[in-house]
């Protein structure tokens, strides 16, 4: 299981520590994503040698390859992957609402939604599979993550309250289910993976709390807040976490899934979130975009092609230690494999190292002062 210690309080921020059985997690903290057993471009050791202690798995994408069963013939996605530190793998939901399009009760849609679990096509071979709160506990034990989440459906934001009413008094019986299902089951590895809740409600407080309170009810190890960053501003996003992260439990760690800029994440501190995911960092890494401390870069700009500059002064990682934008900006245009290494690197430097400055500031009781600088550097870009 897990253990969550709250070390120090500044405003709603929190500095804290998770000790899972494969490390000690100091909050709060970025979790590279994993999708597929990797993060992509990155090896284990690199993922060490950036500071990463956890990182997300993918129940949908690992269900369908290699499989739960094969992975857990391997001996769990630990030693599959060969990664030492502490895993947290989501529940699959998410990915089977959003690869395909989705009709809830009946329908010709990809996906059906129903009571029992939901029917949906694999986007490698069409074929037909289905995944109910049993079956996701199922799969994810199989894995053998520290952390697991329970089964959930993340509506779009905008979608109208009659939707996010019914959709959420459903993945609320659902918990129950992943609750008990947790419970009863025999994990294949001894130790018992720490279940969290997951309380949606879209944009709308009261679904939001009525969530919150049902999801506290049940004393799981820690809770989460999903269905932000899909498809709503960042000021209502913002304004939504302010809102309810603090209305979980404080004892246990709060997780906010799928979230983000570096601007998101620094909001979410703010607001008391103690785990951040998102694949941003590397997705844009492989696109050219690279976050600085000034802002975004695109490396593959033609201004950069004779910048003998590295990608950020400030920054202390390997990329910047090492190459300039303008080699960068060579080896994408140039096709070359290493531009997307080199970049994942650096994102995934700049997301960890704003997590470490974060917990020093809180530390400090200057997270504030901290958020503001930072804020400023972004907004003042390259040339300010």
């Amino acid at each position: 299981m897990i253990r969550f210690q709250l070390l120090a309080e500044d405003g709603a921020a929190r500095r804290g520590r998770l000790e899972t059985p494969r490390g000690t997690i100091e909050t709060p903290v970025f979790m590279p994503v994993g999708t597929a057993g990797s993060v992509k471009t990155l090896s284990p050791r690199d993922l060490v040698e950036l500071g990463a202690g956890m990182i997300l798995g993918n129940t949908y994408h690992l269900y369908l390859r290699p499989g739960h069963e094969r992975v857990r013939r391997l001996g769990g996605l630990h030693r599959f992957m060969s990664w030492g530190g502490s895993v947290l793998t989501d529940s699959g939901g998410f990915q089977v609402y959003s690869l395909q399009g989705t009709t809830r009760e009946g329908g010709s849609s990809l996906v059906r939604i129903a009571e029992d679990g939901v029917t949906f096509r694999s986007h490698l071979d069409g074929s037909r599979h289905f995944l109910s709160p049993e079956t996701s506990i199922r799969i994810q034990l199989d894995l053998g993550a520290d952390v697991i989440m329970a089964f959930d459906e993340c509506p779009p934001a905008k979608a109208e309250r009659a939707y996010h009413e019914q959709s959420l008094a459903r993945t609320q019986r659902w918990l129950l289910r992943c609750r008990d299902a947790w419970l009863s089951a025999e994990p294949p590895y001894g130790e018992r993976p720490a279940l969290f809740g997951i309380a949606q409600g879209g944009l709308f407080p009261d679904l939001r709390r009525r969530a919150i309170e049902e999801g506290a009810a049940l004393d799981l190890p820690g809770y989460a807040l999903g269905g932000y960053a899909v498809g709503e501003e960042p000021q209502e996003m913002w304004e939504g976490v302010a809102r309810h992260a603090p209305e979980l439990p404080r004892e246990k760690p709060r997780y906010l899934m799928g979230v983000g800029t570096p601007e998101d994440l620094l909001a979410g501190i703010a607001a008391g979130i103690d785990m951040f995911d998102c694949v941003l960092p590397t997705r844009t890494a492989r696109n050219g975009l690279l976050f600085t401390s000034r802002g975004r870069l695109n490396v593959k700009n033609a201004r950069f092609a004779d910048d003998e500059a590295p990608l950020d002064p400030g920054c202390t990682c390997y990329t910047c230690q090492t190459f300039t934008r303008a080699y960068l900006r060579h080896l994408f245009r140039a096709g070359e494999i290493l531009a997307l290494r080199l970049n994942t690197v650096h994102n995934l430097h700049h997301y960890l190292r704003l997590m470490e400055g974060a917990r020093e500031a809180i530390q400090e009781g200057r997270f504030e002062p901290f958020r503001s600088a930072r804020l400023e550097g972004y907004a003042r870009g390259l040339d300010g």
